[in-house]
């Protein structure tokens, strides 16, 4: 095992380009009000840096948020690894520090309030020497999830106008953009940025203990190849630099499809969709408990929702009568819910306020490829 590097606790300065860089700080009950405080990335030049021992990551198939690309690290203090859980997420230790910093390719070069839509097919490692480049590119938040010793904190930031720093926002907020399809349709929207309550809303898995946890960092989502360390598989990566201390090698470990890849099968491709984007909440202990689905990896039969009647849709059901409707997915309420964008009908009910065209497509190829019809 490697083991990593602690950087010093203090500010240094960088004698040769004359900037300043940040080691990681974990604080263990203040929430500072800027994002630097925390010491996990700074801006250096044109450039978001990661600081040392910072690990980025990212998953087989990522939640949609109207079209964001996001930049998502792990640090945890020198000496303590994360517990391997084969099915959940795994079970990181105090002063662990996540980050997920979204930001959008401007449309034109300059910050005019329009974004880009980005080849969800053709995205490359996003990391240039340990930085972001952001010639081109707005930051637009950076959410941590922060693991105290009462449980999980998230505390979402936004980024400033001068772009050299993001400022703690509890309440959230709304910014008018305007999206820039692949096929130059224009699409105003209003991106959110999720108050502190909704980020815990989100990450409560279990609707029992309310508790928050990580959504991504399960094993099949991190069980790939790493696109930060060529020729390396991520989930060993994590082993090997110490962020996580067992569990099983990568090929005996869970791993979701890329729904993008066209080689997958298309089952796996969908499931892994609506794993990401679904299974926190439907789940047999899940906020939407109460809806019947089930959209984790391994659910099967009515709790996928074939021919399964809506328990307390109201207008969410489009008119439909089945969540599934297999060989039809014009009649099936998941695809409806997916397409919209009226706030009392669309799924998820959170971080997106445009439809995602390509997932809608997918769910519907996935549907259609159904065999069998409703009674």
């Amino acid at each position: 095992m490697i083991r990593r590097l602690a950087a010093p606790a203090l500010l240094l300065a960088a004698a040769c380009a004359g900037e300043e860089t940040t080691a990681p700080t974990f604080h263990a009950q203040e929430n500072p009000s800027h994002l630097s405080d925390w010491g996990m990335a700074h801006i250096e030049g044109r450039a978001l840096k990661l600081s040392e021992g910072v690990e980025p990551y990212d998953l087989a198939t990522p939640l949609f948020s109207d079209y964001a690309l996001k930049l998502r690290t792990v640090w945890t203090p020198e000496g303590e690894s994360a517990r391997y859980r084969e099915n959940e997420a795994f079970d990181f230790p105090v002063g662990t520090v996540m980050t997920k910093t979204f930001y959008y390719p401007m449309e034109g070069g300059e910050w005019t309030g329009a974004v880009r839509q980005v080849d969800e097919t053709a995205k490359a490692a996003p990391l240039v020497g340990g930085a972001l480049p952001l010639e081109g590119v707005r930051l637009v938040e950076t959410r941590l999830l922060v693991r105290r010793d009462a449980g999980w904190d998230a505390l979402p930031y936004i980024w400033n106008e001068d772009q050299t720093d993001a400022v703690l926002q509890r309440a959230g907020a709304l910014t008018p953009m305007t999206l820039v399809r692949a096929d130059g349709r224009e699409e105003p929207f209003h991106y959110a940025v999720p108050n502190a309550n909704q980020c815990a809303g989100c990450h409560a898995v279990n609707a029992t203990t309310r508790a928050i946890q990580p959504i991504g960092p399960k094993a099949r989502h991190l069980n790939k190849a790493s696109t930060f360390a060529p020729g390396a598989n991520q989930l060993e990566r994590w082993r090997e630099t110490g962020l996580i201390a067992d569990g099983p090698p990568a090929q005996a470990a869970p791993r979701n499809a890329v729904w993008t890849d066209a080689e997958a099968a298309l089952d796996a491709r969908a499931r892994a969709y609506l794993d990401i984007n679904c299974s926190h909440c439907h789940n047999p202990v899940g906020p939407a408990d109460t809806s019947g689905l089930n959209l984790e990896p391994d659910a099967a039969g009515p709790a996928l929702g074939a021919c399964k009647p809506p328990i307390a849709a109201g207008r969410g059901s489009g008119g439909r009568l089945y969540s599934v409707a297999p060989g039809d997915p014009d009649a099936s309420i998941t695809v409806f819910r997916m397409e919209t964008t009226d706030p009392g009908a669309m799924m998820p009910e959170l971080g997106r306020a445009v439809s995602h065209e390509e997932g809608v497509a997918l769910i519907s190829d996935w549907i259609a490829a159904m065999d069998g019809e409703c009674a």
